[in-house]
């Protein structure tokens, strides 16, 4: 058989296979398995040797995907994974929102202000936009709620912040990016700061301005003492001190990114013993969130690794590439109709499936191309987040919808995102029209 044709047959089975709702991991790790066996022991124009063919699929995955998800770099998902939900369930995180919003109540749309900036400070110390829509989802909705605000508008700015998770360092897709290209994940950790900075910058001017024009939308709640937000400045330090550890230690070349991971989970377990929060609940929640989700992460990443096997010797990325070359359309052009299938992708697919899924075919496309990875690493990351609010499958929608339960319907909940998806295409085009943006920070490295 053509081994372009059987790629291109395997990437359908696995379109296939993922809208009939097949766990990620386990359609990446079949069509892999079961595309090595073809590809190697039916070559085109060769005598079928499926056994030979079996065999070379057993030594493949017996080696390579273990060889992978045993390396050094791995260990920092795990690591940065329970510093986050250290710093949730002990309640770092809710000092921060608290901070925020006492703090930033009294402007127009003030607590929507402030959910996301909470959303942002989650995101500094988890990596995880799911897990960010969902914890500021229990602590920030139910507050906007009880003021009247707008159930749209409290609701959307929950699911859309909570994408700040993969953006802002440390960056759970960020590190896979990195590993998967071969690219400094340092340098695309500090890549992604700047544009995830100005991700929440503009929500929060969206939010000012529709909250003078029409104040329904967010009512003021009651004023702040001074003396009340003086006394919240204390509950922020711990955010504060994770993330200057973590990211201070990158960028001043103290630390590798690992061990920056290690550094900020160690903290983290520091901070709730020496604020004496230590408890025994707490801790095995937070163990067992971080054991569940490194499991479904590492279950992914090694199907994928089986997956790029099979497209590697089949030629699909090569011949894509090529493709795309011999096209008669400037490479900006090209850049945009693979952000259109990225964001038709985010729909119904999670981001790290989308992003393991896609990487092997992509990546010879961009570079070929001339883009550079690091900057193109940050633009897949914004399309992905694009794709987690995108109707009418977004993730975080439906993560959100989830926490809060019966107390907004759905279709509420997708129409209040729709303004924060709008600022999300424009931040998006300013990203791809000044890759200085994300790359400034990075090249100061070199």
């Amino acid at each position: 058989m053509d081994p372009i044709t059987l790629g291109f047959c395997g990437i359908g089975v696995l379109l296939l296979l993922i809208i009939i709702r097949v766990p990620i991991a386990v359609a990446l790790a079949v069509v892999g398995f079961v595309g090595l066996i073809l590809a190697i022991g039916w070559p085109a124009g060769r005598e079928a040797n499926l056994e030979r063919g079996w065999q070379a699929a057993i030594n493949y995955i017996a080696f390579e995907p273990y060889s992978f998800v045993a390396s050094f770099s791995l260990v920092a998902i795990p690591l940065f994974l329970m510093m986050g939900y250290v710093a949730f369930h002990f309640g770092f995180t809710r000092d921060g929102y608290d901070c925020a919003r006492a703090w930033l109540s009294r402007l127009p749309g003030g607590l929507a202000v402030a959910s996301v900036m909470g959303c942002a400070m989650f995101a500094a110390v988890s990596g995880s936009s799911l897990a960010t829509a969902a914890a500021m989802g229990k602590l920030a909705v139910p507050e906007m709620l009880r003021y009247k605000y707008d159930k749209g508008l409290a609701t959307g700015v929950i699911a859309a912040s909570g994408t700040l998770g993969s953006l802002i360092p440390p960056s759970i897709l960020m590190i896979i990016y990195g590993l998967f290209t071969e690219l400094s994940v340092g340098k695309l950790l500090l890549a992604g700061l700047v544009p995830g900075i100005l991700s929440a910058l503009i929500y929060i001017f969206m939010i000012i301005i529709r909250a003078m024009i029409n104040p329904k939308l967010a009512p003021p709640p009651e004023n702040v003492s001074w003396e009340t937000r003086y006394k919240s400045l204390q509950g922020t330090w711990s955010i504060i001190v994770l993330f200057v550890l973590v990211m201070g230690g990158i960028y001043a070349g103290i630390v590798t990114p690992t061990e920056a991971a290690a550094v900020g989970a160690a903290g983290a377990w520091g901070l709730a013993a020496l604020s004496k929060r230590l408890k025994a609940r707490e801790a095995k929640l937070s163990i067992l969130e971080t054991v569940t989700q490194s499991a479904s992460i590492f279950a992914v990443v090694i199907g994928a690794k089986i997956f790029v096997g099979f497209i590697a010797i089949t030629g699909v990325a090569g011949f894509l590439s090529d493709l795309a070359l011999s096209l008669d359309y400037p490479p900006i052009v090209i850049l945009l109709a693979l952000s259109l299938v990225y964001i038709v992708l985010g729909t119904f697919m999670d981001p790290l499936g989308i992003m393991l899924l896609t990487l092997p075919v992509v990546v010879p496309v961009i570079e070929n191309l001339g883009y550079d990875l690091i900057w193109f690493g940050v633009i897949m990351i914004k399309l992905l987040e694009i794709g987690l609010i995108t109707p009418p499958v977004g993730l975080n929608v439906y993560i959100l919808k989830g926490v809060i339960g019966d107390r907004v319907k759905l279709e509420v909940i997708f129409k209040g995102v729709l303004w924060f998806l709008v600022m999300d295409i424009l931040t998006l085009l300013l990203l791809i029209l000044v890759p200085e943006i994300s790359l400034f920070l990075p090249n100061a490295l070199n």
